[in-house]
């Protein structure tokens, strides 16, 4: 069986983004779709000692733009504000020694485009978390057909027999019914956030994975594997 999940490379994305790739055996960077400006494909949270703090690339885009076209603008000093926000929220967490060089690293990486500097990230949160799943970007399949149309065309190309999706866009602009006649089970899933320890109280779901790995070490990947998933078996069922 290939179980596959298709989603836009986030920036810093959260367990839930990280929790369906290790569902999956191949996962595909829709990188080739329009760029959302108002989306988290350029920023995210993390913990601070007040609550959370956003985390934002500035980024040069023009309406009709792809995700994989989006360059960073280089005239803002926005990664030596990442690297200090990261290092002062997360200086007194158990595991910040150990991962502090790796972080300085993805800081000290001079990055064109938005999509290698995301990619960067999330491929750290993969291997410390020890997934090992197959990435793909759509953009090196050269399909013409528009988003929802082209998810089924990635299904079939890759002979998918289960494919992950979330569930509002998912029910509002997948065909059920196409799904089915290549007998393509669609799963829809909502990802239940589990608790763990976090340097400042109270607990904050929803930030970036980075704050598993660096409150927990090597034992978030324990938690992300225990962590659970409500499947959506009514797909009428308004979330």
């Amino acid at each position: 069986m290939v179980t596959i999940a298709i989603h836009q490379p986030e920036h810093h994305p959260w367990l839930g983004f990280v929790k369906k790739m290790s569902q999956t055996d191949i996962f595909v960077f829709f990188d080739d779709v329009q760029y959302n400006s108002s989306g988290f494909q350029n920023r995210n949270y993390i913990k601070t000692n007040t609550g959370k703090t956003l985390l934002s690339v500035p980024v040069l885009s023009k309406f009709d733009s792809k995700i994989n076209e989006i360059k960073i603008d280089k005239t803002k000093n926005w990664f030596k504000k990442h690297k200090k926000s990261i290092m002062t929220n997360y200086s007194k967490t158990d595991f910040f020694e150990e991962y502090k060089n790796k972080i300085e690293e993805i800081y000290e990486t001079e990055y064109e485009y938005l999509i290698e500097l995301n990619t960067k990230v999330i491929k750290f949160f993969l291997n410390e978390l020890k997934i090992k799943t197959k990435i793909i970007f759509s953009s090196s399949l050269n399909l013409d057909s528009n988003s929802p149309k082209k998810i089924l065309e990635i299904c079939k190309k890759f002979n998918a027999d289960k494919y992950i999706s979330g569930v509002h866009w998912g029910l509002e602009n997948l065909n059920l019914k196409e799904f089915s006649d290549n007998q393509i089970k669609i799963e829809f899933q909502k990802f239940l956030h589990p608790i763990y320890k976090q340097c400042h109280s109270p607990f904050i779901p929803n930030l970036s994975t980075l704050d598993l790995i660096l409150n927990e070490g090597k034992n978030g990947r324990k938690i992300l594997e225990k962590s659970k998933v409500e499947i959506i078996k009514n797909i009428n069922e308004k979330i």
